[in-house]
């Protein structure tokens, strides 16, 4: 019996740290990564600033092949969403908030299904190899402990994404016929 209690006593001493070390951590997050594309900032704008052509360089497209993406709002201009479901890559909504011509597309990005939401931009800065480009996405979790421990990891789960993604834009970008 009092093996069991030792047993019970860990377990909640285990559980009241989890909850503490939670509440300690940061809400916020930010994840961001930068590529050089040997292209003008014009022809890599095209490639953002249009939700649709998302498909050809972002990597969740191509993880899933049979993901269901829809598009609504004014096409390449603010207020330009998109909707996607996916059984692997989990279900999504992004809308274009902010565009700054051949330097910056801002967006907002939502994951209804559990309730999260950040918001993120692409940066082109004109430079003398191309562009350089800066994908960032940012947000706060709030106070729930177990989004926060999400938030603690969040660059090393979808910075290698970004990574990818840039790598593929900047295919995509530097092959563009203009």
């Amino acid at each position: 019996m009092a093996v069991l209690k030792k047993l019970v006593i860990g377990i909640a001493l285990i559980f009241m740290a989890f909850i503490v070390v939670g509440l300690l951590l940061p809400s916020s997050f930010e994840v961001k990564r930068t590529v050089v594309i040997e292209a003008e900032p014009s022809t890599v704008y095209e490639n953002i600033v249009d939700l649709q052509e998302w498909q050809s360089w972002g990597v969740w497209f191509k993880r899933d092949p049979n993901m269901v993406v829809t598009y609504a709002g004014p096409d390449r201009a603010v207020g330009m969403r998109s909707a996607w479901k996916s059984e692997t890559e989990g279900n999504g909504e992004m809308e274009i908030t902010a565009l700054e011509h051949n330097r910056n597309v801002t967006y907002a990005l939502r994951f209804p299904d559990m309730d999260m939401a950040s918001q993120g931009e692409l940066t082109l800065e004109p430079i003398d190899a191309g562009t350089r480009v800066t994908w960032r996405d940012y947000g706060d979790v709030g106070s729930n402990i177990v989004y926060r421990y999400f938030a603690l990891f969040m660059d090393s789960l979808i910075g290698p994404d970004f990574e990818d993604g840039l790598a593929n834009l900047k295919t995509v970008s530097e092959n563009k016929i203009t």
